[in-house]
């Protein structure tokens, strides 16, 4: 193996993220806890110059790197521009949140900060080994930040719950790699469908690694039936830590899923009637989006509803995906950009109307909000009618683009289903939409926000309708990272 330094000019963002996790460590150890703004602050700044830094890098042309386990493309430039700035967003909502509640910190910023490393690692990884690396080091870093409020039983229980699940899942998932790479020989997504035509696809041992593989996924996105973790998780961690945990970490999962099931193990797309991986992917599909939503409708937490409102989208991701085709691929990811915006506002206005001593969990929290902030229902409204899929918002051309690329592969009966639960989603968001605008308040309360945090919830909210009005912009975006 040739190094030679020019390599690391594409593995810059990696680099810096790493560097900035760093700094926030140190400069945090000489402030007192007045000062934690200036944690905040680099952070922030840092994440927009790691924007910055990524489009300085991204190109037309795929490069792959350091043996073969790296690899910058044109996917990798898009979706680590949505995390960075995913996760610019939810430190930004989780500011004034953290600060009510003592928890103000800088270890919260660091290990969010390696969270996102891990995830621009995995986007970006071309081996089994560096991919895995990456999902761990984004894994443990949530695990802590999911027990962050020491203080909090349920928080402690959520954590304890995510990190056995998540260890059984890791394990499974390596167990299927070590079969995958005892039939082939090699690590390398590059290599790997070569190698799977030479050893025959029906071979069982490859069958068997790859439901390993799949099952693991399948934990990590929250699919059903791998997604007992997600309520739980979602309703016991702080609320700055579940809008972190159900945004960005979205994106990596669909990184994950495209890098070892598209990029490695194409060839075993159709393997027998239901033994592909495309099979695998409708009965998780179809299970995500019929359970995620029937099981929404009962939940009175508003943090427990948007867990199992997850599961649904994750469904809709995996429909994108199991397509098989450019169209499916451009479909999901442009759904998952989406969703990790639609998912961070609805947080967002969830944080907004807690404050200290007060977390705005349950539907009748909602209860006239129109009454005490109309600006705010009027956001909610959009990021709910987003979510359920109602035109002209950019939820139902997500849901349009994914069930065309479904039906163009003749699953027509897969799309149909997701249009019939579609409708059901809808019941629920709509309910929140109601209790905002025809319900008296409970809670008389002015909400109480920052200046910023107004700024940038009201853009997050508007940016349903725009991208709703204006899609064809960020389609092209996800297109022409399958094509370039």
């Amino acid at each position: 193996m040739q190094f030679d330094t020019s390599q690391l000019i594409p593995v810059l963002p990696e680099i810096y993220i790493l560097s900035l996790a760093c700094l926030v460590l140190v400069v945090d150890l000489f402030l007192k806890d007045s000062q934690r703004i200036v944690s905040y602050g680099i952070t922030q700044v840092g994440l927009i110059i790691g924007i910055a830094v990524t489009l300085a890098v991204s190109g037309p042309k795929a490069q792959i790197l350091f043996d073969g386990s790296y690899i910058r493309d044109p996917m990798s430039d898009v979706l680590k521009v949505g995390i960075l700035l995913v996760s610019f967003l939810a430190f930004l909502y989780a500011k004034d949140y953290l600060r009510d509640r003592d928890l103000f910190k800088g270890e919260f910023y660091t290990l969010g900060l390696f969270a996102v490393l891990g995830m621009l690692i995995m986007v970006s990884a071309n081996s089994f080994l560096s991919i895995y690396l990456g999902l761990e080091l984004l894994a443990l870093s949530m695990y802590a930040l999911v027990a962050f409020n020491r203080a909090s039983t349920n928080g402690a229980e959520a954590a304890m719950k995510y990190f056995v699940l998540g260890a059984l899942a890791s394990g499974m998932l390596l167990y299927g790699i070590s079969m995958v790479y005892g039939m082939t020989g090699t690590i390398r997504f590059d290599q790997l469908g070569q190698e799977i035509q030479r050893v025959g696809l029906n071979n069982i041992v490859l069958i068997f690694g790859l439901v390993f593989i799949v099952i693991g996924l399948s934990f990590k996105l929250g699919a059903v039936p791998f997604h007992m973790w997600v309520p739980d998780v979602y309703h016991g961690a702080p609320t700055a830590v579940t809008l972190f945990l159900g945004s960005a970490p979205k994106i990596a999962a669909f990184a994950l899923a495209m890098r070892m099931l598209v990029d490695g193990m194409q060839p075993l797309v159709h393997s027998g009637t239901w033994a592909g991986w495309q099979g695998m992917l409708i009965v998780l599909a179809v299970l995500s989006m019929g359970i995620g939503n029937l099981i929404a409708i009962a939940q009175s937490n508003i943090k427990r509803m948007l867990a199992y409102s997850t599961i649904s989208h994750v469904g809709f991701i995996l429909l994108g995906i199991l397509a098989g085709t450019q169209e499916g691929y451009t479909a999901a990811m442009f759904y998952t950009l989406v969703y990790a915006l639609m998912s961070a506002g609805g947080f967002g206005i969830v944080m907004a109307l807690s404050r200290r001593g007060f977390e705005a969990e349950n539907l009748d929290d909602f209860k006239g909000l129109n009454q005490r902030n109309p600006w705010f229902a009027a956001m909610m409204l959009l990021l709910m009618f987003s979510m359920a899929g109602v035109p002209p918002t950019v939820g139902f051309f997500a849901k349009l683009f994914v069930l065309d690329a479904v039906v163009s592969v003749d699953l027509v009966w897969v799309a149909i289903v997701g249009v019939f639960f579609s409708i059901i989603g809808a019941f629920y968001y709509i309910r929140i939409v109601k209790l905002m605008y025809f319900d008296k308040p409970v809670d008389e309360s002015p909400l109480t926000i920052g200046a910023d945090t107004q700024l940038v919830l009201s853009l997050n909210g508007l940016s349903m309708l725009a991208l709703g009005l204006f899609p064809a912009g960020l389609l092209s975006l996800c297109s022409a990272a399958f094509t370039g």
